[in-house]
């Protein structure tokens, strides 16, 4: 029961081109897409060392 199988993930990407159509879809990823780059940028920033953050600050400053 933990793996989707090929049938599973055909109904899924089935059912969301019936609900939000096929225009919609590039919009969607998009957003998507920029969404995991920002949390990804958020994520490195909180594993750099103190001292780095401030520096990066006074620049953005």
């Amino acid at each position: 029961m933990g793996r989707l199988g090929v049938t599973e993930i055909l109904v899924i990407l089935a059912v969301v081109l019936l609900l939000f159509g096929g225009k919609k879809i590039p919009e969607l990823m998009k957003g998507l897409g920029s969404g995991i780059k920002e949390f990804k940028n958020a994520a490195k920033d909180d594993n750099q060392p103190a001292d780095k953050k401030e520096e990066k600050e006074e620049e953005v400053k």
